[in-house]
C-alpha cells in the first residue's frame, strides 16, 4: 500500500491534513519531502521562472519538425 498525504510539522510531530486510515502499532516506511507553496504570481512570472532551462540547438524553433519527427532539415539562405 502506497499513500501519498500532506503533513504540518508543528516543532514535535507530524500532524496530517487528512486522517490517516492505517493499523495502530505497525511500522511505516515515511519520506519527506518539503511541499513548496505554489505561488501568487501568475502565468507571466512561472514562464519567467522556467525561461532558457532548455538545453536546445539555436535553430530549434525555425527546423522544430526535424527535432519532433525527423523531417529534413530545411534549407535557409546563406547555409552550407
Amino acid at each position: 500500500m502506497n499513500k501519498k498525504i500532506t503533513a504540518v510539522f508543528d516543532g514535535s510531530v507530524l500532524r496530517p491534513d487528512v486522517s490517516l486510515d492505517l493499523t495502530p502499532n505497525t511500522r511505516y516506511v515515511i519520506t519527506i519531502q518539503e511541499l513548496k507553496e505554489p505561488s501568487s504570481g501568475d502565468a507571466w512570472d512561472v514562464l519567467e521562472a522556467i525561461a532558457g532551462t532548455v538545453d536546445a540547438p539555436s535553430d530549434w524553433a525555425s527546423e522544430h519538425d526535424h527535432y519532433l519527427y525527423g523531417t529534413p532539415k530545411k534549407e535557409t539562405p546563406g547555409t552550407p
